[in-house]
């Protein structure tokens, strides 16, 4: 069990984004008459969700014009991920670096034997090698914990949740079923709006608490939280100094990333993918002082 309960956290988020989606489905089944509706925007969900899920690592590194390197090109990338994976009895994944000065890392791919890991130029500048094998740690962790598929299913119930709502509130403009049958007007437009706004702050929960895991599995990793905690002090100033554009495709991505990559101003906390800095430094430099 994780010292802060994680695993706890995720289950209980998705149990809420559960429960939302079966009162907004229970919603228009009222409104309509029929709960076909629902199964078919869920069809629609799994079908996205499988989708994004197979070819995450193609998106996400398309999404940063990654490229591949070989170990001539980057011996410590290298060096660092083959004798974690070792460690952690995992084949080595495939590496990539990014073309951008914005420092950040991340890993991707559907299972360990499908994973991609990938740094920018810029963090590869900013950090040195013990700071860049606690970042590395991290992001293989997240491959080891299968966040992907945690993040994938999140978001897929996320976008059902979202065109369901977009749904009833059309049903309850133009009705359908008698008025004695059909919920009270007000309650399905106050359902139809709030309902994606919650949805969305439960989806943005479950990829925070994924980090602190992460995070805590990737200090146990590498035998060295304080180097995570330093590398990500680190990343708090080279992101405000060199941020990304928020654009769909990297917004999309940007939940993978070890730093949020965007300006603060750029993202309200409670839609934030990242917890903020300064709590998962406290918990590494906590972490350290336990062992």
């Amino acid at each position: 069990m994780h010292r802060h309960f994680n695993g706890l956290k995720t289950a209980g988020l998705f149990g809420a984004i559960f429960a939302l989606l079966l009162a907004v489905g229970g919603l228009i089944a009222a409104a309509t008459g029929s709960s076909a509706f629902i199964w078919i925007f869920a069809l629609i969900g799994v079908a996205t969700t499988a989708y994004g899920y197979w070819n995450s690592d193609k998106l996400a590194i398309k999404a940063m014009h990654a490229y591949p390197v070989t170990e001539s090109q980057q011996p410590a990338m290298y060096r660092i991920v083959r004798e974690l994976s070792t460690a952690a009895n995992q084949p080595m994944p495939a590496l990539f670096v990014s073309p951008t000065q914005a420092p950040n890392a991340f890993a991707t791919g559907r299972n360990p034997q499908n994973a991609a890991v990938c740094c920018t130029e810029g963090i590869l500048g900013l950090l040195d090698e013990r700071e860049l094998r606690g970042v590395l740690g991290h992001e293989l962790m997240h491959v080891y914990n299968r966040d992907i598929l945690t993040g994938s299913v999140a978001a897929a119930v996320a976008g059902v949740i979202s065109s369901v709502a977009q749904f009833l509130a059309f049903s309850s403009i133009f009705g359908g079923g008698s008025n004695d049958e059909r919920p009270n007007p007000l309650v399905m437009i106050g359902t139809a709006l709030l309902a994606p706004f919650a949805a969305a702050v439960i989806q943005m929960a479950i990829s925070r608490t994924r980090e602190y895991d992460a995070d805590e599995d990737g200090a146990r990793l590498t035998g060295d939280p304080l180097a995570l905690a330093s590398a990500l002090r680190k990343l708090e100033s080279g992101t405000a100094r060199a941020p990304l554009a928020p654009t769909p495709q990297l917004q999309n991505a940007s939940h993978m990333m070890i730093a949020n990559p965007f300006r603060a101003a750029d993202v309200q906390r409670m839609f934030s993918t990242h917890p903020p800095m300064d709590e998962r430094i406290a918990r590494l430099e906590n972490m350290a002082r336990q062992r």
